[in-house]
């Protein structure tokens, strides 16, 4: 056994870089963290061969004095923090002043720097420490070149100029978003990639994610004691097959947590399909106090003194802008969107000297659209809301009604109503004018043509009515004639052990023989569902888990198949009040925008999708 002896401080460098620098990545993160906390409000990063040739990264902050120049080099040498108490309130992005001792160990380094009081700009390079006489402006640059020429055996682990120029581009978009006020230009070969001037959050993510996320995604705004969150929130319609669109900063800095993710997650859980990834970027703010980042050499994880709390603040708030319904926000977008002169000129005869008169969506004032007739639509007293049809009985549900009369329906011509009418603002999703093939509703509203899946909208509303009734004594619909069907063994042995949480959700069964079940109540809102179909998959459920995690962790999977169950199934013929109440329980139900499986349930086209399609004006 050799005698212990202390390693040379080029070999603990080189140990300590096989944790921070473990590709281009590594030092481009190290490098621009430097650059703000330096104070930077302009950076620039010039990568070669994917990092793996050359990294330069200007900034100009504050720079480095000349006489700190070699001790910015040595291992544990910084200028963040001076004691155990500034490392448990972290408010900068480094802190352990080891990344630039690492990286010169293993790469060639070269910094250039200019403090604020000094006459000129100092240069010193990894191998030769003393400082010597260079030109530049103000701030700081660094650069580093050939990343493991020393150490040939790390190098060959390196990937492809691709793969390493992609998590360079991954990292230059953690930093980028997190501080939206500096200006940061990205070039790749001497070709810019990402030129972004300081603007505002909104702008910031638009530019690195795109608007089509914009576009598919929710503004999350919440404040609570000393947590505060915001950011974006895709909607399911953009969820991915991956989570490269899923972006965590906690006090700017970002981070892989698993608390986080699964509290995000969460929010999801209703709206989402199990294989998907939704898209976000969020930020959370707390005090520095109340969040170790001090727990993974890369700084990439964190750990909460109050983790439980952070998970609900989080959950509740990304859980709370998803509920919102988007039909509310599409309506309130056109009624302030300016007219659109160009589309109102493209509805006039482009050869007659006599235009055409203007469609009566594009004449009427105010909202711009009509509301068919009063008589065709109205929604009395007398008038059932869409709970009360579905529960109702339908005597005939079969595809279609084969003595329906062929001829086309004559419908009242309708009158454009007075601008601003209040009751457009109630109507967000516009109103029904027709059902398409018995699956499809037809709507008119502020904006064009509404498309709604009715299957799948019902399917959201009975979700969230059962979750809210559920909670309490649900109400129940006793049946006049007993539904009877045969069932297995198994499923006989589950109704034995589960009847008391069967009768809480509203169902009152007994067996009827030795192969049979009778089942004499069912929740009021299920009263129109397949008796038999609905009970045979509760139970089949049932039989997946034990009776005592239904009121906690699977009761929501319980009610999502009720409602799936219970909802109106396709080729239901539907009278316009109907179609019209479901319209009008969609607005008023949270998460209304996808069924239980993360489909949408509604679209919209707007009068500017239909005229581009059939060309008007072109």
């Amino acid at each position: 056994m050799p005698s212990i002896h202390r390693l040379s401080d080029l070999l603990v460098n080189q140990i300590a870089a096989g944790e921070v620098v473990d590709r281009p990545a590594s030092v481009l993160k190290e490098v621009l963290e430097n650059a703000v906390d330096a104070g930077a409000r302009a950076i620039e990063v010039q990568l070669e061969q994917g990092g793996v040739r050359r990294i330069r990264v200007s900034d100009d902050g504050c720079g480095i004095a000349r006489d700190e120049l070699a001790l910015a080099l040595e291992r544990h040498a910084t200028s963040k923090i001076a004691s155990l108490d500034d490392l448990e309130r972290v408010g900068t992005m480094g802190f352990r002043g080891e990344a630039l001792a690492a990286i010169s160990a293993v790469a060639r380094t070269t910094i250039t720097s200019r403090a604020e009081d000094a006459g000129h700009a100092w240069r010193i390079d990894g191998d030769n420490r003393e400082p010597t006489p260079a030109a530049l402006n103000q701030g700081t640059v660094v650069e580093v070149a050939d990343l493991y020429y020393n150490t040939p055996a790390r190098r060959k682990f390196l990937k492809s100029e691709g793969t390493e120029y992609a998590h360079c581009d991954d990292m230059f978009r953690r930093v980028a978003l997190a501080r939206p006020d500096v200006g940061m230009q990205l070039s790749h070969n001497s070709r810019v990639v990402h030129r972004l001037p300081p603007g505002e959050p909104i702008r910031r993510v638009a530019a690195l994610m795109g608007d089509d996320f914009l576009e598919h995604a929710r503004e999350v705004r919440a404040e609570g004691g000393i947590l505060g969150l915001t950011g974006f929130a895709s909607l399911p319609a953009y969820s991915r097959t991956s989570r490269d669109a899923q972006y965590f900063f906690v006090n700017g800095r970002y981070v892989r947590d698993k608390l986080l993710t699964h509290a995000v997650r969460q929010a999801y859980t209703d709206i989402l399909h199990g294989s998907r990834h939704p898209a976000y970027v969020l930020f959370l703010e707390l005090d520095p106090a109340g969040v170790d980042v001090n727990v993974h050499p890369a700084k990439i994880e964190v750990r909460f003194r109050d983790a439980r709390a952070v998970h609900q603040f989080v959950f509740h708030a990304v859980s709370r802008a998803l509920a919102e319904s988007g039909a509310g926000r599409a309506l309130e977008d056109a009624l302030n969107a300016p007219r659109n002169e160009p589309a109102e000129a493209a509805h006039a005869a482009p050869e007659s000297g006599a235009p055409h008169p203007a469609p009566a969506y594009a004449r009427a004032g105010g909202s711009g659209w009509q509301r068919p007739v009063q008589g065709q639509l109205a929604m009395d007293s007398a008038s059932r809301s869409y709970f009360e049809f579905a529960t109702s009985a339908r005597p005939n549900d079969a595809p279609f009604r084969q003595d329906a009369s062929p001829s086309a329906p004559s419908w009242p011509s309708p009158q454009p109503l007075p601008a601003g009418d209040a009751g457009d603002a109630g109507a967000p999703l516009g109103y029904a004018v027709a059902q398409l093939h018995g699956v499809y509703i037809l709507a008119q509203n502020a904006r064009g043509l509404v498309l709604v899946d009715m299957h799948a909208a019902h399917e959201r509303i009975l979700y969230e009515k059962l979750k809210t009734v559920l909670d309490g004594t649900p109400a129940v619909q006793r049946l006049l004639i007993p539904a009877v069907f045969s069932i297995s063994a198994k499923d006989m042995a589950v109704v034995e052990e589960s009847t008391e949480v069967l009768a809480r959700m509203g169902f009152e069964v007994a067996p009827a023989g030795p192969h049979e079940l009778a089942v004499r109540s069912v929740p009021a809102l299920l009263a129109s569902a397949p008796v038999a179909e609905l009970v045979r998959k509760l139970l089949e459920e049932l039989r997946e888990f034990p009776a005592s995690e239904v009121a906690t962790a699977r009761r929501n999977e319980l009610l999502a198949t009720m409602a799936c169950h219970g909802a109106v199934r396709a080729n239901r013929q539907l009278t316009l009040p109907e179609m019209n109440a479901l319209l009008r329980d969609m607005e008023a139900t949270e998460r209304a925008d996808q069924c239980n499986h993360g489909r949408p349930t509604w679209t919209q086209l707007t009068m500017a999708d239909l005229d581009r399609f059939f060309m008007r004006g072109q």
